[in-house]
């Protein structure tokens, strides 16, 4: 196979004898849920077996964003950038100006703390068709704040040409990754990896890129959630089957664009209390756009509350123990919601 120019060599990653399983990576599925293996790597090496513009690029972190299937299958067009998130975006730009369609990973805190300027400066701003999925978005990591990214929605959420993805599971990562490619134009996708559970094919659920969907109807509360907290939402409003609660739960996977059409028609059904639950602040995430959009049309619902991380710096520690003290567990969110009600 010829070599391509721009190639760099695939190093080993880490120190010691490599990478290994830890708090960092933990599993986000419940003891004997479905799983999927790496999601986010398998489709995008499948997808690029015929799309030979598509590259991969990481910034030393290719094992822990699932990278490192697609540098497997491509090492030709795979390009280790090591510990440098600014040098990550900007290669990532000229990459997009010569034609191709670079796929950036890191950590979210990285991309949204570190390497702002470079994204907004040298992608956004040129409208440059550039890809960026970033692990460890919200409260997925038990390793303290350094790695949390409990914000970066609310950073980007204001970056005009970038639209924004928060995926639930594995069925719809899959989905995701050829519709990041199809679209024209930077995107960011705050991507699970790893053992991802797999939830919303039992639904018969289709991502489509700017689209809300009604996962189940309900007559009593209407949850608004996105990325993970889909599948909580799911489990609460199973849970509160048993006290009669009728729950409906409207997945917005695209924070950016905004699916208003959807959002305003079901939140303006009478008699329901809106609930927005999100892995991420409550300050800048999708409940305060949800509230905005919610306010500026004059549509009030009979309440409104969210479901999501307190406006501070999180604890380390074990990720069952963080969900429940900060509320964004199945049993957590259930209280609160009966609480509500």
């Amino acid at each position: 196979m010829r070599r391509s120019k721009y190639e760099r060599p695939v190093r080993p990653e880490g120190t010691g004898a490599g990478p290994k399983t830890s708090a960092m990576i933990a599993s986000l599925a419940a003891p004997g849920q479905r799983t999927k293996s790496a999601p986010f790597g398998h489709a995008l090496a499948s997808l690029a077996q015929t799309r030979p513009d598509i590259v991969g690029l990481s910034a030393d972190l290719s094992k822990y964003t699932d990278l490192h299937i697609f540098a497997q299958a491509h090492p030709d067009r795979f390009y280790q950038m090591g510990m440098a998130e600014q040098l990550l975006m900007s290669a990532a730009a000229g990459l997009a100006r010569e034609g191709f369609v670079p796929f950036a990973t890191t950590y979210a805190v990285f991309a949204a703390r570190r390497a702002y300027d470079f994204i907004c400066l040298a992608i956004a701003e040129e409208n440059l068709n550039v890809k960026i999925a970033c692990a460890l978005p919200g409260l997925t990591t038990g390793y303290g704040p350094s790695h949390q990214a409990t914000e970066d929605v609310a950073i980007f959420r204001g970056m005009p040409n970038l639209t924004i993805i928060d995926a639930c599971d594995a069925h719809e990562i899959e989905q995701v990754v050829p519709a990041m490619v199809a679209h024209q134009g930077p995107v960011y996708l705050r991507l699970l990896r790893g053992n991802v559970p797999l939830v919303l094919d039992e639904y018969g659920y289709t991502f489509e890129l700017g689209k809300a969907k009604t996962i189940r109807d309900g007559r009593d509360v209407l949850i608004i959630s996105t990325g993970l907290m889909t599948m909580r939402a799911l489990e609460v409003a199973q849970a509160l089957e048993e006290d009669r609660v009728d729950v409906a739960v409207l997945h917005v996977p695209t924070i950016k664009p905004l699916d208003e059409a959807t959002i305003l028609r079901e939140a303006g059904r009478g008699g329901r209390l809106v609930v927005v639950a999100e892995n991420h602040s409550v300050i800048g995430g999708l409940g305060e756009a949800v509230a905005g959009l919610l306010l500026r049309n004059g549509t009030v619902p009979p309440g409104f509350r969210q479901v999501g991380l307190p406006d501070e710096f999180l604890d380390a520690g074990a990720l069952p123990t963080l969900h429940d003290r900060y509320g964004i567990s199945t049993e957590a969110m259930a209280r609160r919601l009966r609480e509500w009600l």
